[in-house]
């Protein structure tokens, strides 16, 4: 059976700062270095959680997304610029990762995750992110983790609040037991906007849960979803325990601390 993977001089370098770290060091940069994760929407979260995962040394990243490049995505989703306007966001997002950590593997997946092809994207990672901006892709992607045993960490946004949960870990809850069914009034940022902001500082936290996954370091976010007001800067924490009445996967509904 293989060891953990060798850090190369180079990389020893790069990630100094995580390697003087108590709860990352040595062992935990190896683990960064073997981990696979699967960012599901190259948006406003995405973005700024592909970045940190790249950055941080997470061996393997799969990008999943069908858009183009619009100008009108650059005031929150900073993965890109002018010039790759019109551009596949799998291809001009894997080619900044790539600039940006050439010790890393990038996967783009030019594709829009559905119930046909969800098995076998999750499958192939072992921590997935979920930035989408849209229920029926979300509920995808929390049924293919919980069928493979992958946890999710979810992320949303709108107009000046955000969100981040961490889902399907063992005992906890799932992201329907946050969202039993799709919301009759579910809105988009394009319908409401968002401050673009917003979206660095929820996918940054996305990023930091997935790589305290990824270490072995508990996850604060366990059976918890953490709400940010940017407008009143406050945060506030909410329990998310687990009970039978889930139709994603047998818990219950939000209850506050």
């Amino acid at each position: 059976m293989a060891g953990p993977p060798v850090l190369s001089p180079a990389e020893v370098e790069r990630y100094a700062r995580h390697l003087v770290l108590r709860e990352i060091g040595g062992p935990g940069q190896q683990r960064l270095k073997a981990a696979r994760m699967l960012i599901v929407g190259a948006g406003g979260l995405g973005s700024p959680a592909a970045l940190y995962l790249a950055a941080a040394g997470v061996g393997r990243i799969g990008l999943v997304d069908a858009d183009r490049v619009a100008l009108s995505n650059l005031q929150r989703q900073i993965l890109f610029a002018t010039s790759d306007v019109g551009a596949p966001k799998v291809a001009a997002g894997a080619a900044r990762l790539a600039a940006l950590n050439p010790e890393i593997t990038v996967v783009a997946h030019d594709v829009r995750l559905d119930a046909g092809n969800a098995d076998a994207l999750v499958s192939a990672y072992d921590i997935l992110l979920d930035g989408t901006d849209d229920y029926a892709t979300r509920f995808e992607v929390n049924a293919a983790g919980l069928r493979h045993g992958r946890p999710l960490v979810s992320g949303a946004l709108g107009r000046w609040t955000g969100q981040v949960g961490v889902f399907g870990l063992e005992g906890g809850p799932c992201y329907r037991c946050l969202v039993p069914e799709i919301p009759p009034d579910a809105d988009t940022c394009q319908a409401t906007g968002v401050v673009g902001a917003l979206g660095g500082v929820i996918g940054a936290m996305m990023a930091l849960e997935a790589i305290k996954l990824a270490t072995g370091i508990r996850s604060g976010l366990a059976g918890r979803l953490l709400v940010y007001d940017a407008l009143a800067a406050e945060a506030r924490t909410l329990r998310l325990p687990r009970d039978p009445g889930c139709p994603g996967c047998g818990n219950a509904r939000l209850k506050g601390d």
